[in-house]
């Protein structure tokens, strides 16, 4: 059997990063996406929860979350929010019939406006990353 027949057969193949279109990568993003918000909002409660002890717990929390792995790590999670929602949008724009036909140039538009609220608050965290 050659290559080729071989991909053809194998359904897995359209799931190789190259063979995939661009609703694809909004699926797969979007699920993604979701699972970084679900695991955020579980570690929220934890830090929450942990700092209802007290005053100095608080402030130990807060010294630990104002760090700049965390300041990096909330660009990451407003990429993720600004993402797992524009494309939100763009679903229920298909569940009504709306820009079908247009899907690679809506998820282009998703994937810019997440890009651009993602530099321009890099813009202003990360002098307060790097100090």
């Amino acid at each position: 059997m050659d290559k080729a027949s071989f991909l053809e057969k194998n359904r897995a193949a359209d799931l190789w990063p190259t063979n995939m279109k661009a609703g694809m990568w909004a699926f797969l993003l979007h699920r993604i996406s979701g699972l970084v918000l679900v695991a955020y909002l579980f570690l929220h409660i934890w830090v929450i929860t942990h700092s209802l002890g007290g005053k100095a717990s608080f402030d130990d929390i807060l010294a630990i979350v104002q760090t700049p792995l965390f300041l990096t790590l909330d660009l990451f999670l407003l990429a993720a929010v600004a993402f797992h929602g524009l494309n939100g949008v763009r679903i229920i724009l298909f569940d009504m019939g709306i820009w079908v036909k247009h899907q690679k140039l809506l998820f282009a538009m998703v994937f810019v406006a997440t890009s651009l609220a993602f530099f321009c608050a890099a813009y202003f965290v990360l002098p307060l990353v790097i100090g």
